[in-house]
């Protein structure tokens, strides 16, 4: 199938490769380089349990259900750019546990770099500001952790689950490190950049997920839900990203949530039943 042409609109980052490194390095290889780097030197405390080394940092977590499973759901939170510690996740990602008992569900409630948590402990790294910073770097922090609890726990798939600016680094993620995810829920998804930010400041740092479309897996699964209520990532910011999914023969899907604002979406009870269809298989 042919590559669909690029949206003049949403080239965030045009006239530059969508990945340093895949000049160099199949990808295949360029989360198993990240997660080897640096082993032990970053995260000295890591358990698996609270901690767990991203590429050069300590990201802090939360691991609810199997020991181990047949599926590892990763929770990404949002940008928080109000403040306050990034613990919204954390019951969600106990439900997906919960509810998935019977199902070899780990489920593992992430923090982005330099979010803190509710004790005033925090990712190392920096968020910077909580503004503009869906950054390669910050994005392979994520990869790294992601690797090491693959690499620990050996689940035969991953899904990730992004709220906001965390459904954005799940998207740039299955581009840039295409073999790292097998699926994604990606919910309120600012996942055209350049649309995103129009009437706003430019984020001139960040990497736009639309971007990276053309380097997502023909075989990953994608499923996007954004609030109809929604006024900060509208709904077609997710569509747009899906339709360029499905153009290129990715099983994506757009499903919206009619009553939903954005911070309801993310406790929307669609999530919970998006991961148990995308783990059914």
């Amino acid at each position: 199938m042919r590559r669909p042409a690029s949206r003049p609109s949403s080239d965030l980052n045009a006239g530059r490769p969508p990945s340093r490194l895949a000049g160099w390095l199949p990808a295949g290889l360029i989360v198993s380089s990240l997660a080897l780097g640096t082993a032990g030197a970053a995260c000295p405390g890591a358990d698996f349990e609270t901690r767990v080394e991203g590429h050069e940092h300590c990201l802090l977590m939360q691991r609810y259900g199997a020991a181990h499973p047949r599926t590892l759901v990763v929770w990404l939170h949002g940008d928080l750019p109000g403040g306050g510690p990034a613990d919204y996740h954390l019951p969600l990602a106990r439900e997906t546990a919960r509810r998935f008992e019977g199902r070899r569900v780990m489920s593992v409630a992430l923090l982005r770099p330099g979010y803190p948590d509710a004790r005033g402990e925090a990712s190392s790294g920096s968020h910077l500001g909580r503004s503009d910073h869906y950054t390669l770097a910050n994005v392979d922090e994520l990869a790294g952790a992601i690797e090491r609890l693959r690499a620990r726990f050996n689940p035969a798939s991953v899904v990730a689950v992004g709220h906001g600016g965390g459904a954005a680094s799940a998207a740039i993620l299955l581009g840039r490190h295409p073999r790292l995810l097998d699926a994604a829920v990606l919910v309120s998804c600012p996942c055209d950049l350049v649309l995103w930010r129009m009437g706003r400041r430019y984020w001139g740092r960040s990497e736009n997920p639309i971007r990276w479309t053309a380097q997502v897996r023909r075989d990953a699964r994608v499923i996007a839900l954004t609030g109809g209520r929604d006024f900060n990532t509208t709904p077609e910011l997710a569509q747009s990203y899906v339709d360029v999914l499905r153009a290129r023969g990715v099983e994506a899907h757009f499903r919206m949530l009619p009553q939903a604002d954005h911070d309801a979406a993310a406790r929307s009870p669609e999530i919970q039943a998006a991961i148990g269809q995308l783990i059914e298989r």
